[in-house]
């Protein structure tokens, strides 16, 4: 029938008053339609099967199925020369360069009487979109989170050198609640991407079961449809957390729509916003981004009663798994091999780090942090280290040196005097003395060692009876103590050897010679 389709209840009373026995002319005139109108519903009547009355038992959907004999667009050959090439049309569109416009003007080469460009962009679109139906899915609170970076960046102006520079903006959406979260980092390097989701845990209060990423390099090493390869530290970061990534699968943007409609909120609610601000820093445009974010998630939605914020805090925070008690720290790995001093190389650093001794020549695997450096060999911990960022230096633990090595870093001028208090108190005196005289401590150290070294090949007595001349002779030097005891080795001298009388000699001046004006030889 030619014209707007009449609703079916005014059909109905068309029916009726046609089954009353009412003429066309009063139909029309009751009904505020046509008398060719309902000519042209009756014609249509007489050739269907079903009764008046079982007509008007039909729901109205049915009946207007009846009555009407859908579009004849759907029947016009030129849209079925459309629908049969249109597996054609799917396939050419995915090769590169190729377009719509460019299809409909081989199409219309082919067919001169065709659609225009518009009528054929439609059908073909029409047909595309429905062999891809999009299905709704139900979320259930603390359930999932899904994150992306947002494909425009903002930026800040260096205040040191004056040049703008760009940052990628991190996005996380809960599904079930839609809340968001936004902040923005330096780069999408694995250590920033790691730094802006413990951020967004942190800001939640709380962990959901499973994060959904997109494909980005710092997550996914290789990706798949079906096993992706996690990169180590995300797998690192879940396993501190409790959580389990399942990654979007590669070119399906739907596996995260949420999160992609964030996206696509926040560059109207934020972008926009900020747009003639200008920030000389990246905590001040974080600041003005967290503030949008707020503002955003605590708007009204359009056909809900309620915001993102009420939502979120009412039913989903209170489902999200607790922290972890300690901070998340990214972990790097490394298999290096222990040199002949027993210290490792991170080459990272430049930094060296020591290790027993015992394993001088193995590889030990090193798993080290932002503050720690560990070392294991067979599974075991075998040293731990505070990491250290100096160039060529040394962190070494004394326990992990052999004896001779840990006795010479343990030289001190305490070691040695705490040493000699131990033997006798001459000896300390003398070493005591022999550090206050002022040479090098390192010189020192030698002399200390010889002294030690005499005292075990020598008897107590005949080392405290030299220790005691020494120290009355004013001479703390390693060859005059060896001198003395050899002396009195060679003399058979006791360790009273003050009580040894002097020989006599007339080699005595007496006071008077030194007191004498002038020289009397």
């Amino acid at each position: 029938m030619v014209g707007k389709i009449k609703p079916m209840s005014q059909v109905k009373q068309l029916l009726l008053l046609h089954q009353q026995g009412s003429k066309i002319k009063y139909i029309a005139r009751s009904l505020g339609i046509s008398k060719n109108t309902v000519k042209s519903y009756f014609a249509r009547l007489h050739g269907l099967s079903q009764s008046i009355t079982d007509l008007l038992d039909m729901p109205d959907p049915a009946l207007e199925r009846l009555f009407t004999s859908g579009n004849p667009a759907y029947k016009d050959e030129r849209y079925l020369y459309i629908r049969e090439r249109l597996e054609y049309y799917a396939t050419e569109l995915k090769r590169r360069g190729v377009t719509q416009k460019l299809l409909w003007e081989e199409y219309i080469a082919d067919v001169p009487d065709g659609y225009g460009l518009t009528q054929f962009r439609f059908h073909l679109r029409q047909q595309l979109i429905a062999r891809k139906p999009s299905m709704v899915l139900q979320h259930k609170p603390a359930d999932k989170l899904f994150i992306d970076f947002a494909g425009h960046k903002l930026s800040y102006v260096d205040s040191l050198s004056g040049e703008c520079i760009e940052c990628p903006v991190f996005i996380a959406s809960l599904p079930f609640s839609d809340y968001c979260f936004a902040i923005v980092v330096r780069t999408q390097s694995i250590e920033d991407f790691i730094y802006a989701l413990r951020c967004c845990l942190e800001h939640l209060g709380g962990i959901p079961f499973i994060i959904v990423p997109d494909n980005l390099k710092a997550a996914i090493i290789k990706a798949n449809n079906y096993e992706p390869t996690l990169s180590r530290a995300l797998e690192d970061f879940a396993n501190h957390y409790g959580f389990t990534v399942v990654p979007a699968r590669v070119a399906h943007p739907k596996d995260k729509a949420l999160v992609e409609n964030q996206v696509k909120l926040l560059y109207n609610r934020v972008y926009a916003k900020i747009r003639n601000q200008q920030f000389f820093d990246l905590t001040s445009l974080n600041e003005a981004v967290k503030e949008k974010v707020r503002l955003h998630n605590q708007t009204r939605m359009q056909k809900k009663p309620f915001c993102r914020e009420e939502q979120f805090l009412s039913l989903e925070k209170p489902q999200l798994q607790p922290l972890p008690e300690q901070t998340y720290e990214v972990k790097y790995y490394r298999e290096l091999k222990v040199a002949q001093n027993n210290h490792v190389y991170l080459s990272i650093d430049r930094h060296y780090y020591s290790v027993p001794f015992k394993w001088i020549g193995q590889r030990v695997k090193i798993i080290y942090t932002r503050s720690l450096v560990r070392i294991y060999m067979q599974g075991e911990q075998i040293a731990i280290h505070p990491r250290s960022y100096e160039a060529g230096k040394y962190s070494t633990i004394l326990d992990h040196l052999c004896s001779h090595h840990q006795h010479y870093l343990s030289r001190s001028p305490s070691y040695y005097m705490n040493r000699a208090q131990k033997i006798s108190p001459e000896l300390h005196f003398m070493i005591q003395s022999l550090f206050d005289y002022g040479r090098p401590a390192e010189q020192n150290y030698r002399t200390c060692d010889g002294f030690f070294r005499l005292h075990r090949r020598t008897t107590a007595d005949i080392f405290t009876a030299a220790c005691r001349q020494a120290i009355e002779d004013k001479c703390y030097g390693y060859q005059y103590l060896m001198r003395l005891i050899e002396h009195f080795q060679k003399s058979g001298l006791t360790a009273h050897a003050e009580d040894i009388p002097l020989p006599t000699h007339q080699n005595i001046r007496g006071k008077d010679y030194y007191q004498q004006l002038s020289l009397n030889i």
